[in-house]
């Protein structure tokens, strides 16, 4: 090829490149005119430990959407969070509306309406379900004086009383497989699905509370909470650690012909590692809890320094009640040590509280594998299980 030819090609060749980068910024050289994706003017909600969730804020309204804690890569519902005076826009994407802050709700766990009273949000609880687990005195009273009502059983809600109710929203915690009721998924009620419970850590379970204080108005207080509770847990996280010392532990009790223990991901796993135990069902990789047999958690659970169990009943269990239920728990390391721990949730608000105060339940457990590191801090939630 002669350099005449060559410069011809060489020409063209970058002539082909500038037009190419003409037009790839020619939308932008138009006065501002060119369509833009709605996730490109977003704000999204930076979040530090959950999974299970996510919020992008918008001009007009916000986005929260919640995965499918059995199928990450799924999404279990999508959220427009509209103030009222947005609740008409036609150019929303598509998901459950949900008009904010929440003013009239339904709850149907004891977890939920701890955490809304916690965001100073308690009169925006119109109605219960499942009443006899909720040990709130408050809740109570109130629904003995009407300002609250009992739905009933959470499985089968009283709807009439419901629609009689016409809340905003009904705060419910999914379950693998259980879907919703069908005759409260077509009141169009938004149903807000509270899977706070299935998420990777105590914190990130916390971090939820960012997600609920949009909901209800109280973004300011609900920030303000995770950043105490946070520092207060992971400082005590950073105390416990330390420690050389790492005793063994195991948790629950034999239900029928099953006994239940909590995986090693599980945020209760975490929570014993995290208050400097070594838990001795760490090696099982999962979230929930897994049934095994008695004999395969004595083979591996025997020689445990601490056991813990929660229990619901009107008289703290003993040891003498407990070999009574079941007389191989005698030959476990921790009741011939006595080193077992009982949680009477039929007083104490383990259920309620412990979710959103995680730092109250690590240190319960660090007072107890490392006394020493807290030398007048009294348990909570507890108790040293009595002859």
């Amino acid at each position: 090829m002669n350099n005449n030819n060559f410069t011809k090609l060489k020409n063209r060749i970058l002539y082909i490149i500038i037009t190419l980068i003409i037009f790839a910024f020619l939308p932008s050289c138009k006065g501002g005119k060119a369509k833009t994706t709605s996730s490109s003017v977003g704000d999204t909600l930076k979040l530090k430990y959950a999974r299970q969730f996510s919020i992008i804020k918008y001009k007009d309204y916000t986005l929260a959407t919640v995965r499918n804690p059995w199928d990450t890569s799924k999404i279990m519902e999508t959220y427009i969070l509209l103030n009222k005076k947005h609740k008409s826009n036609s150019n929303l994407p598509k998901g459950t509306k949900v008009i904010i802050p929440l003013k009239k709700t339904v709850v149907y766990s004891s977890v939920h309406c701890s955490l809304i009273s916690q965001l100073e949000a308690y009169k925006s609880i119109a109605g219960v379900c499942d009443l006899q687990y909720i040990k709130m005195p408050e809740i109570q009273e109130s629904v003995n004086n009407g300002s609250i009502s009992d739905l009933g059983n959470g499985l089968n809600p009283d709807v009439e009383k419901i629609i009689n109710l016409n809340p905003d929203a009904l705060l419910i915690s999914p379950f693998q497989n259980s879907g919703v009721n069908t005759k409260i998924a077509q009141l169009h009620i938004p149903i807000i699905q509270c899977a706070d419970y299935m998420e990777v850590s105590p914190l990130a379970r916390l971090e939820w509370i960012k997600f609920y204080g949009i909901l209800l108005g109280k973004e300011k207080i609900a920030n303000e909470i995770f950043t105490r509770v946070e520092n207060e847990y992971n400082n005590l996280k950073r105390m416990a650690m330390q420690t050389k010392n790492r005793p063994t532990v195991i948790g629950g009790v034999k239900s029928s012909s099953a006994w239940y223990i909590a995986g090693g991901q599980s945020i209760t796993g975490i929570l014993y590692k995290e208050a400097g135990a070594k838990y001795v069902f760490s090696d099982y990789k999962a979230t929930g809890s897994i049934p095994l047999s008695f004999e395969t958690v004595y083979d591996k659970g025997n020689e445990a320094d601490f056991w813990f169990i929660k229990y619901n009943q009107s008289q703290n269990k003993t040891y003498t009640e407990l070999k009574s239920d079941y007389e191989a728990y005698s030959h476990f390391k921790a009741f011939k040590t006595q080193h077992i721990y009982g949680c009477n949730t039929n007083y104490t608000a383990y259920y309620e509280e412990s979710p959103y105060n995680p730092q109250k339940l690590l240190k319960d457990l660090i007072k107890i594998f490392h006394p020493e590191l807290l030398p007048d801090y009294k348990t909570v939630y507890f108790k040293k299980l009595e002859e």
